[in-house]
């Protein structure tokens, strides 16, 4: 069962997006939060898996509440609900550390599909979003980051790659011709050897360090 937090100021949206996700039968809402401030009791309180997270909230807004709970407990999934997919807000919470992003009109399939993606540590983003994520991280960098470190494997190092390029595991193993486990556990030693928190900070450091083009395709190489 898979324990979400909805945290949006308005109590409308809070017991549709409620309804909508313990109709699906794998989903369990465990909190409801008003504002940011909640949001974070709630979290450390409850210990969701997934925490769906409006940023224009009143007292503590959704972008601090993020910057808490990931502080306090890095390993969880936060997606944003936005109003609107190019507020620039959206672009900061996940340099902060949220996984995704949801549109609050998007179909209602969406976002349970959103919600488990999320839990299973997969790819939110469409590549295309991907691309203008990663777009404007970069171009918000004051200077390149140094490539990845000599412990990744060379098979890791391919497996970012891939990752930058948007795919989701499934793809990826396909692309490889090896089992999803397999490519699960190789982001994860990935990214637990370079420090990142999620798969939008992975793509960026691919881009960052030469190992996708700008074309979005992976550029082979063993590891630095």
């Amino acid at each position: 069962m898979i324990r979400v937090l909805v945290a949006d100021d308005q109590a409308l949206v809070r017991a549709g997006v409620r309804m909508l996700l313990q109709a699906a039968g794998d989903m369990e809402v465990v909190g409801e939060a008003e504002d940011g401030a909640e949001a974070v009791r709630l979290a450390e309180r409850h210990l969701p898996d997934v925490i769906l997270m409006d940023l224009r909230m009143p007292r503590v807004d959704g972008l601090k509440a993020i910057k808490r709970v990931l502080a306090a407990r890095p390993a969880t999934r936060i997606v944003v609900l936005t109003t609107f997919a190019e507020d620039g807000n959206v672009y900061a919470a996940l340099r902060a550390g949220a996984v995704g992003f949801l549109v609050k009109d998007d179909e209602p399939e969406r976002m349970v599909e959103a919600v488990r993606r999320a839990a299973a540590g997969e790819q939110l983003l469409a590549p295309s979003v991907l691309s203008r994520v990663v777009e404007r991280f970069l171009a918000a960098e004051e200077q390149a980051a140094p490539p990845p470190p000599p412990g990744l494997t060379e098979r890791e190092v391919e497996v970012l790659a891939l990752v930058g390029t948007g795919l989701s595991n499934a793809e990826i193993a396909e692309e490889l011709h090896v089992g999803v486990t397999t490519v699960k556990t190789h982001i994860a030693a990935a990214m637990e050897k370079l420090g990142l928190r999620n798969r939008i900070q992975a793509a960026v450091v691919a881009h960052r360090t030469g190992l996708v083009d700008a074309s979005f395709r992976p550029v082979r190489r063993g590891p630095g």
